[in-house]
């Protein structure tokens, strides 16, 4: 047994051993990771969305200028209804006057049709008040 046991002492002690090497290197500074791109450098992430933006996103995109089937919903909060360049519009949404604050985008996002007669958009609406401030909340961060 003595003829195992010394060995694997030293095994042991030695397995434990390299600190000082570990010792001698610098250690790592803030400055020698790379820091993770905010926000602002990747923009908008749908990670972020609630679920309830998933039927948003069908076809609506959250990027600055990427129409899809909707206009982009970058920036949408305080922008003019029917106002986004590079977007074709119904009359209706152009001619509707509105401006897209909260309140408005909850009555849109209750009933599209009932607070824009003629709109191109087909979504029944958000009938979960919620559920529409959760998405509100969201669209405030598009920016």
């Amino acid at each position: 047994m003595r003829k195992f046991f010394a060995p694997a002492l030293l095994l042991a002690l030695a397995a434990c051993g390299g600190g000082a090497d570990k010792a001698d290197a610098p250690a790592e500074t803030a400055a020698d990771t790379p820091a993770a791109p905010s926000p602002a450098e990747t923009g908008p992430s749908l990670a972020s969305a609630p679920a309830a933006f998933g039927q948003c996103a069908a076809c609506h995109a959250i990027k600055p200028d990427a129409n899809g089937v909707g206009p982009t919903l970058f920036g949408v909060v305080g922008r003019k209804a029917g106002s986004m360049t590079g977007y074709a519009y119904s009359p209706a949404m152009t001619a509707s006057g509105l401006t897209w604050d909260e309140a408005t985008l909850d009555a849109y996002l209750a009933d599209p049709r009932a607070k824009v007669p003629g709109t191109k958009m087909v979504y029944a609406g958000q009938p979960d008040a919620a559920k529409r401030k959760e998405l509100i909340d969201f669209l405030k961060t598009l920016k």
